[in-house]
């Protein structure tokens, strides 16, 4: 104790207090400096963010390094400042050539500020995404199939980039998918990695289609190294998953007044007041959320 105690004590009191102060202010050069580091490390996060704090605190390094060497003329102040300007300098550069080199097409651009932006994902792991799909986008032409009904295997996920597809189940008409959603949404979160299957409907472009795709084994590959993308698509999916049960839901009616409510299974929502109420006696049937309930019929057929 008594050593630590010595140490504190010539650390605190070596140096002689300061018994008079200067009446003159430092140059305009070290205000300068202080205001940009104050603002410099306003800065936010992300690429842009980290370009807006290394340029203002590489300045304010700078200014601190002019200062040092004509008002203080002390070496080392001036030695310190000059390095920390070099690294900000250096850290610039490298933030610089990381945003250069970020660059997309028109199309995943777009994707990118109507999607993936929103949900704060960063352009480094959007562009392990668009790696992923070989940065390339799908045309399917009109009228032309993108999956058929108990031949197509599911092998890929696909999100809708323009366009309008039309899903069809036997020849009857489901719902439709516009862009920014899945194609193939409820068929990839039915099967398992390690599974195997087919389509159970039909998707047919309906105008010129846009998409992009994402072979099964590659994306999976991708989660595995990534969990933070692996949990992003589970949200995403998840989320198209609902918009179609309920697209589906308002299509599909039992009876005459009655509407089946696809999130109830166990109850009937009477759309008539006078029509009295009766026992359901339908269940929907567990697999793809296409699916259509047994005995029920299409309101549009």
């Amino acid at each position: 104790m008594g050593e630590n105690a010595s140490f504190w004590e010539s650390l605190i009191y070596a140096h002689p207090t300061c018994t008079t102060w200067k009446q003159e202010a430092e140059g305009s050069i070290y205000h300068l400096a202080s205001i940009l580091f104050v603002v410099g490390f306003m800065g936010g996060s992300g690429f842009f963010g980290l370009l807006y704090v290394f340029s203002l605190l590489g300045l304010g390094f700078l200014c601190s390094s002019v200062w040092a060497w004509l008002d203080v003329c002390a070496a080392d102040i001036f030695s310190w400042n000059f390095i920390l300007f070099a690294i900000c300098f250096v850290q610039f550069i490298y933030v610089t050539y990381q945003v250069r080199s970020v660059s997309f097409d028109r199309e995943f651009q777009e994707l990118y500020s109507a999607l993936f932006q929103p949900l704060g994902i960063s352009l480094t792991v959007y562009r392990k995404i668009v790696l992923c799909c070989d940065a390339e986008v799908v045309t399917l032409e009109k009228e032309h199939c993108y999956a058929m009904q108990g031949k197509t295997p599911i092998d890929k996920l696909s999100l809708l980039v323009s366009g309008r597809i039309r899903v069809t189940v036997d020849g009857e008409f489901l719902h439709y998918i516009f862009p920014l959603q899945f194609l193939d949404s409820p068929e990839w979160d039915s099967l398992r990695p390690t599974e195997e299957g087919i389509f159970q409907v039909t998707l047919t472009a309906e105008t010129d289609c846009r998409y992009v795709a994402w072979r099964r084994k590659k994306l999976y590959l991708l989660f595995a190294k990534h969990r933070f993308i692996s949990r992003l698509f589970s949200i995403l999916i998840g989320s198209d998953i609902a918009e179609k049960l309920y697209a589906l839901n308002d299509r599909v009616h039992v009876g005459k007044g009655f509407r089946y409510d696809i999130r109830l299974p166990n109850f009937y929502h009477v759309s008539l007041p006078e029509t009295p109420p009766v026992q359901p006696s339908h269940r929907l049937q567990r697999g793809s959320p296409r699916r259509k309930p047994t005995g029920v019929t299409n309101c549009s057929s």
